[in-house]
């Protein structure tokens, strides 16, 4: 069992950045793949960006290559996702996901992102 916690959403301009933090407790990051995902008002849940142990490679959504980056801290299980060059589209809630191989079984709560134009 992993229990995911985000934080570090709040309300920025655009242009501005913002750094998310994705906390796990009851189980290490370092399996199988975690990932980070959005949701904006009246849309579907949408992937941001993801890092998968296994290869070692990291991979972003074209809607945010090049403005986000994920990083991880191993020795605080915390994952980040840094966002610059953020714009009014960008405005969701964002969610961290763990996959243990079978799929995205765990989530966090979410934390609100809102960017102002």
């Amino acid at each position: 069992q992993v229990q995911l916690v985000e934080s570090g959403g709040g309300v920025v301009q655009a242009g501005g950045s913002l750094r998310l933090s994705c906390a796990a407790s009851g189980r290490t990051f370092s399996s199988y793949a975690m990932g980070w995902f959005r949701q904006a008002p009246g849309k579907e849940r949408e992937f941001v960006g993801g890092h998968r142990w296994s290869t070692d490679n990291t991979y972003y959504a074209d809607s945010v290559k090049g403005r986000f980056t994920i990083a991880r801290d191993n020795a605080k299980n915390t994952v980040y996702l840094q966002m610059d060059s953020l714009k009014p589209e960008d405005t969701a809630v964002y969610y961290c996901a763990v996959d243990y191989g079978l799929g995205w079984g765990y989530w966090g709560q979410g934390t609100q992102v809102t960017v102002s134009s």
